[in-house]
């Protein structure tokens, strides 16, 4: 069992299940259970897809896509959450392209200290992600001006922001649900490792 809950196959789907599992599709042509657990509710999935690719696979981002998934491993870490945690650090180790650097990384996340591995902004983000994640009422004006004197743009501000928002949403869907990998093929990246 992949969820605690129910979901449809592909071939059990109405007209609306079908064209959101068809939104949902990944390049490799399946529909993973992060999505399909919302075939009960095709709005939600629809809602949940979109907001997805605006957060991580929109090409006006501007913050590397590396990084991207770094972020998004990381709040995933925070909140103990495998599923996201096994699809986005194998996006991240496949694009860092360095397997000594990607251990490192890992590592230094795992270990809840980003600074053994990471620097600059890229450690100005990584604080603020844990800070928003773990106690997000506590968060300040100060927390933004210390992006911006790491050397981030607002709209990278905004990126993070979302990247972490939408991390937090979505490891409480699929903890909340139990949802794991089961059948999944892990990683975005997944057919290029071939």
């Amino acid at each position: 069992m992949s969820a605690w809950i129910g979901m449809i196959a592909d071939d059990a789907a109405d007209e609306t299940l079908k064209a959101a599992l068809d939104l949902a599709r990944t390049p490799h042509g399946t529909v993973d259970n992060v999505m399909r657990v919302h075939s009960l509710r095709p709005a939600t999935m629809v809602g949940h897809v979109k907001l997805y690719r605006a957060c991580l696979h929109d090409d006006t981002n501007t913050l590397p896509t590396w990084f991207q998934e770094v972020i998004s491993a990381y709040v995933s870490i925070l909140n103990a959450c495998p599923y996201s945690y096994a699809n986005h650090w194998a996006n991240a180790r496949h694009l860092i392209g360095d397997a000594a650097r990607a251990d490192r990384s890992e590592a230094a996340l795992q270990a809840r200290r980003p600074s053994d591995a990471f620097d600059g902004v890229e450690k100005a983000f990584l604080a603020y992600a844990e800070k928003l994640t773990l106690s997000p009422g506590t968060m300040a004006e100060a927390d933004v001006a210390a992006l911006r004197a790491a050397g981030a743009d607002d709209g990278q501000i905004l990126e993070a922001n979302q990247i972490v928002g939408y991390f937090n949403y979505v490891n409480r869907l699929l903890n909340g649900l139990g949802v794991t990998t089961d059948g999944d093929v892990v990683g975005y990246y997944a057919s290029d490792a071939k």
